[in-house]
């Protein structure tokens, strides 16, 4: 199997070194679990040419409650070298790990042709695309008391709506090759009286970009408690014929590989038998386990 979205850096690290040993023992926590390749896929958030590139994009939203934690996040994580990050990574792949140099690339409103013209210019494997905020609401950081009142004060559906909107805009922007969590705007527990009709959209815009997507075990730790994507969601992608990689979306190493034999089983039950593995940003397909 192989695993998708890896972070060097947990949630509450603005920069650190980077270490062969850590990746070494993510690969080692990673083959217990029967993955044999992972992609390092550090937040594009995290490295100062972001910045440079997509400007203080929350004064766009000044009037809004969470703009100024916005501004304090970036103040925060935004310190790091994105050219030193992808030489590490590369050096971690030529010493022989078992690894791809990745960046999981967030989501910037309107400013995704920008984005795609910086991430050119680096020999990326492969790129993940997520969705964490909508404007300046970071809807999904469980932990943080103010983000998650807003959910006491937004209409659900709209949310929703307005998450689908900016994922297919993302997709549509066709810079990233992989849509990671699909729909991670379920993670506190607040999901659309109807669902179905978001999902439909959402594996529309995987199938027109011809992106691949992750199945990912990281939501059976969050409040919602299920999987990316739902069951019906992944109906539907497996319909429209999309691909799929498999990721634990771990920033700690106890956590890399988690449940992986259950993401193998939702895709088996559903006759996929082969995930999408990335060299170069060109896709290929390998076998969902590997042999005994």
């Amino acid at each position: 199997m192989i695993d998708y979205h890896l972070h060097l850096w947990s949630h509450d690290d603005s920069s650190v070194g980077y270490r062969l040993d850590q990746v070494a023992q993510y690969c080692e926590e990673a083959a217990t679990h029967g993955v044999n390749e992972l992609a390092l896929t550090e937040h594009l958030y995290r490295f100062v040419e972001m910045r440079a590139t997509v400007g203080d994009f929350w004064t766009r939203w000044n009037h809004e409650p969470t703009a100024a934690l916005m501004a304090e996040y970036f103040d925060f994580h935004a310190r790091n070298s994105l050219e030193e990050y992808v030489a590490f990574a590369q050096r971690a792949k030529s010493e022989g790990l078992p690894v791809k140099v990745g960046l999981e690339v967030d989501f910037y409103r309107d400013q995704m042709g920008d984005v795609a013209a910086l991430l050119a210019q680096y020999p990326f494997d492969v790129l993940i695309g997520s969705v964490h905020w909508l404007n300046t609401w970071q809807f999904d950081d469980v932990d943080n008391e103010v983000q998650m009142n807003e959910w006491r004060t937004r209409d659900v559906d709209e949310s929703w709506a307005q998450y689908t909107r900016a994922l297919e805009e993302l997709a549509d922007a066709r810079c990233v090759d992989v849509l990671a969590h699909p729909d991670v705007i379920k993670v506190a527990n607040h999901v659309a009286t109807d669902p179905a009709p978001l999902w439909e959209r959402m594996a529309d815009a995987a199938a027109r970009a011809d992106v691949s997507v992750e199945c990912s075990s990281s939501g059976w730790f969050k409040p919602v408690g299920e999987q990316y994507p739902a069951d019906g969601f992944l109906d539907r992608l497996v319909a429209r014929g999309v691909t799929f990689t498999t990721a634990s979306d771990a920033h700690r190493a106890e956590r890399v590989g988690a449940r992986a034999a259950d993401l193998a089983g939702l895709l088996e039950a559903r006759g996929v038998h082969e995930l999408a593995a990335y060299e170069q940003r060109r896709r290929v397909m390998v076998p969902l386990r590997s042999a005994p």
